[in-house]
């Protein structure tokens, strides 16, 4: 099944083993202000001024110094951010209200540290596994 991709242009700087840290003149894909784009570019900018760097796949055996073209299926970004951001705050206040209502503000505090360690671990551990398929993982397609 295809599924539309975004793209953007990078410099392979460094391997290692079958990922590439590739460089890439934009944070991010370019796609801030057109359906589908998560505005994390803007994000960045505020926070990272310096040289913007990813560890990507490396499926097609790039070198260090090969301008190449780095893919990830439209719309990962987002559910990726809404992943690792959403789901530890709804839990987190799942747990303090799960606290609250079986014995006050103490078990709410006890309830939403646990949520949100409950949460974190769900997201390490997913984040850690090989989920998904190889498009909703930003991966080299093609030298330029």
């Amino acid at each position: 099944m295809d599924t539309e991709q975004t793209t953007i242009k990078a410099i392979v700087r460094t391997l290692d083993g079958k990922f590439a840290n590739v460089e890439v003149e934009h944070g991010g894909c370019g796609r801030c202000h057109e359906d589908g784009g998560c505005g994390g570019q803007q994000l960045t900018q505020m926070f990272c001024s310096g040289q913007k760097t990813y560890r990507v796949e490396n499926v097609i055996g790039a070198d260090i110094g090969d301008r190449v073209t780095i893919a990830i299926a439209a719309g990962s970004v987002s559910r990726t951010a809404n992943f690792a951001y959403i789901l530890p705050l709804t839990v987190t206040i799942a747990g303090a209200a799960l606290g609250s209502f079986f014995g006050g503000d103490l078990s709410a505090m006890i309830g939403a540290g646990v949520g949100l360690a409950i949460a974190f671990l769900y997201v390490i551990a997913r984040s850690h596994g090989k989920t998904g398929n190889l498009t909703e993982r930003p991966h080299i397609i093609s030298r330029s």
